[in-house]
């Protein structure tokens, strides 16, 4: 038994080996595609803002105030790069911080009113991207593409199922 449950998991492994350089074939294709960029790279090229920075004021107007940890977190850099990034929002006018009253230590950014509206505009552009994007697809791989995501999403926040005793031993 253990060697079937082994071979089972290598064919696994193979047919997701096979899959990731399809996976990767194909994003690298839409990626040389200048009508399928990144919207938000394009924006940043407008707006002459950094990528971080386009980031944080999507996700602060999208969520509200958020500590500089959960700010650093969501844009996928340290704490130490999330003090520059707040840095020069902050001297541009769209952003302010502010501490805890409960814990000093713990310091919130949100947007300014000038914030609000960058936001504001960077919604619009997302939106018109996204919507380019997603007219490329007919009606049913739109929802073939919704349902994948939703897919990813559930076992991405599943908690993770134990190894059975023969996984282990394999």
């Amino acid at each position: 038994m253990g060697y079937s449950v082994s071979r089972k998991f290598h064919k696994e492994d193979d047919d997701v080996s096979e899959d990731l350089e399809k996976l990767q074939g194909l994003l690298l294709a839409l990626g040389r595609r200048r009508s399928l960029r990144d919207p938000i790279a394009s924006m940043c090229e407008q707006l002459q803002f950094t990528p971080p920075q386009v980031h944080a004021i999507l996700w602060l107007g999208r969520d509200g105030a958020l500590t500089m940890g959960d700010l650093a977190r969501r844009l996928g850099v340290t704490e130490k790069t999330v003090t520059g990034v707040v840095d020069r929002l902050e001297r541009q006018g769209h952003l302010a911080r502010e501490r805890s009253a409960t814990d000093r230590r713990v310091v919130h950014c949100r947007l300014t009113e000038d914030g609000q509206a960058t936001w504001q505009r960077l919604e619009r552009l997302v939106s018109s991207g996204m919507r380019q994007f997603l007219g490329i697809l007919d009606t049913g791989d739109r929802k073939a593409l919704f349902s994948i995501l939703e897919k990813l999403l559930k076992r991405i926040d599943a908690p993770p199922t134990p190894a059975t005793p023969r996984e282990r031993s394999a």
